[in-house]
């Protein structure tokens, strides 16, 4: 198998080199590419010392932050490999994890994106490791806590998923975590792309949503695995990555919901999207 894995860095500090040394020891298949977005931490500068020309690493740096998208679009246009790794620099793949997902995606053929199990450091399942696209709906249910009784009444059913309940083989689902996702380059290139109109989040959801409406499937493999110490590249502007989630949120439901959506929900959506970033901004900013 071919991977060429492309991995977004903004600075993530020493998590970079941990993130690149597991792809790099744990695959001979894979090709690595860093594209650093104007980091001012020194993280890809270190990390180009330490490889120096290594054959199987590329590095690559924006003049400034273009978003996540920016960031990856170029290197898979220009990639030639049967399969293409997005990974989070602050994502740890497991030894066998892209053998896993490989084999998982060769298994189903309609199968365009497969993600692992994503832990965080404690071991804990992440709650966006297996999801649901968001509906006006899901949403709300997902906001209020009432998608905890979807266990039982299929009506209270969220975006979230409760992880405890998914099983140990591989299998469809609508969408995985962005942090560690194996896809299939000609469903990429079929569907365009990453949306380069997001700077950062939800783009994921919506390479997945597109990838559904094209008749591809997206792939849960829970015998792969991963640690995630997910927002060390939030850290230092947790203001701002709130603020993109928030427009992330919007841009998703105003492409593929809103027009479906009868216009006094429609407000209701917009109202409850920019009232949550209102409500929990006083939160993020104290985990500064």
């Amino acid at each position: 198998m071919s991977i060429d894995t492309i991995i977004v860095n903004y600075n993530a500090g020493d998590s970079l080199q941990r993130c690149v040394n597991a792809v790099h020891t744990g695959t001979r298949h894979s090709r690595i590419f860093v594209v650093d977005n104007a980091s001012d931490d020194g993280s890809a500068e270190r990390l180009r010392n330490l490889y120096g020309d290594h054959s199987g690493i590329e590095f690559l740096f924006n003049p400034a932050n273009l978003g996540f998208a920016r960031a990856v679009n170029p290197v898979a246009r220009r990639s030639t490999a049967e399969w293409i790794l997005v990974l989070n620099p602050d994502c740890i793949v497991e030894v066998d994890t892209l053998d896993r997902l490989h084999s998982a995606l060769l298994q189903a053929p309609r199968a365009a994106l497969a993600g692992p199990a994503v832990r965080d450091e404690n071991g804990r399942m992440q709650r966006a490791t297996v999801r649901r696209f968001p509906t006006p709906w899901k949403s709300l249910v997902t906001a209020s806590g009432l998608w905890r009784l979807g266990r039982w009444l299929p009506f209270f059913t969220g975006v979230e998923v409760d992880t405890t309940q998914l099983g140990q083989e591989a299998e469809s689902c609508e969408a995985v975590s962005g942090a560690c996702m194996l896809i299939r380059r000609e469903a990429l290139v079929e569907v365009g792309y990453l949306d380069e109109d997001y700077t950062l989040h939800c783009e994921d959801l919506d390479l997945m949503y597109r990838l559904q409406l094209g008749g591809w499937q997206c792939l849960y493999v829970p015998e792969a695995g991963c640690i995630h110490y997910q927002g060390m590249s939030s850290r230092r502007r947790p203001g701002w990555v709130h603020f993109q989630k928030h427009l992330g949120m919007v841009r998703f439901f105003r492409k593929f919901q809103a027009g479906s959506t009868f216009l006094p929900l429609r407000w209701l959506v917009y109202t409850g999207i920019w009232l949550r970033f209102v409500v929990l901004w006083p939160l993020v900013l104290s985990r500064r």
